[in-house]
């Protein structure tokens, strides 16, 4: 079973946990490199292509690792350009800058993307209206929309494998991140990112066999490259946001090792096609049936 790998390229200073906290990302030095440079090599080890979300900011700051990823084969994909949660902006804003970071990731590497991943999975059910823009922005395939109950994203409920959404602007591609239905009322994440850095590798390992086996569906699993970088100053604040960030750095270079050679992965649009189309629903369905919340 082909599943789906990917990299949400932002530096140590970008995850939601920690820039609330900070006012000014130039100030500090970028470790991007180096998180980054561990991930593609370990894919060119394995000749496994991969989709990569280039935040528009590290596209216009760092071109030619933007570049690199692009030589290397990978689908590049955004993931915005500032990092701003989507519910937290109106259409307008969200529209200025999804564009602004299409701009930035062409200028870098001469490729339009047509996958988007949202900061913090923050395409939630009050912002849904945003997959109708990414339509009208010409992307094909979406992967902002996490299948659980969580403090800051995530909608419970929604279909757990990709579909083609009918919008008003054209049909996109959800491809949410993996999850497991242990009951009819609990869904566990096993999609990667911070459940791979703090559980046994062999949860992620049994979720992902469980959705290939038992329900015959591909598993699409992400990660950063800041996630493989123990040495990354510590710039959260509070217990939450700091066991949230940083545990389970040290061991991340070896559980990707194993998770790539344990199953087979390739980019979003190798895995789900645009030109074959899976089951399709319009956006406004209702998804949300309730399950138990996940803390992560």
């Amino acid at each position: 079973m082909l599943n789906v790998f990917s990299v949400d390229v932002e530096d140590y200073f970008h995850p939601t946990e920690v820039s609330q906290t900070i006012d000014s990302w130039s100030r500090f030095p970028s470790r991007i490199d180096y998180g980054t440079n561990l991930i593609l090599d370990a894919l060119l080890e394995r000749g496994i292509k991969a989709t990569f979300f280039v935040l528009g900011w590290v596209a216009e700051n760092h071109p030619e690792l933007v570049r690199r990823i692009a030589d290397a084969g990978h689908e590049i994909g955004c993931h915005s350009y500032q990092h701003r949660l989507v519910y937290n902006l109106t259409p307008d804003e969200f529209r200025a800058d999804t564009m602004r970071a299409i701009t930035a990731i062409e200028d870098a590497c001469g490729v339009t993307t047509r996958s988007y991943r949202a900061p913090s999975y923050s395409i939630v059910e009050r912002s849904l209206w945003a997959l109708e823009i990414l339509a009208d922005l010409g992307f094909t395939h979406d992967s902002s929309i996490y299948p659980i109950v969580h403090d800051r994203y995530g909608i419970p409920g929604f279909p757990r494998h990709a579909r083609w959404i009918e919008t008003a602007s054209g049909p996109i591609c959800e491809v949410p991140i993996a999850t497991v239905e242990l009951s009819p009322n609990q869904i566990a994440p096993v999609g990667g990112g911070g459940y791979l850095r703090l559980f046994p590798y062999r949860y992620t390992a049994a979720g992902i066999r469980r959705i290939n086996a038992a329900e015959r569906q591909p598993a699409c699993i992400y990660t950063h490259p800041w996630e493989f970088d123990p040495h990354q100053p510590r710039l959260t604040r509070g217990f939450l946001s700091g066991i949230r960030t940083y545990t389970g750095l040290k061991g991340m270079k070896n559980k990707l090792e194993r998770l790539l050679q344990d199953f087979e992965f390739s980019t979003i649009e190798a895995v789900y096609p645009a030109d074959e189309r899976i089951a399709s629903e319009p956006a406004s369905s209702a998804f949300f049936a309730p399950v138990r919340a996940a803390t992560v």
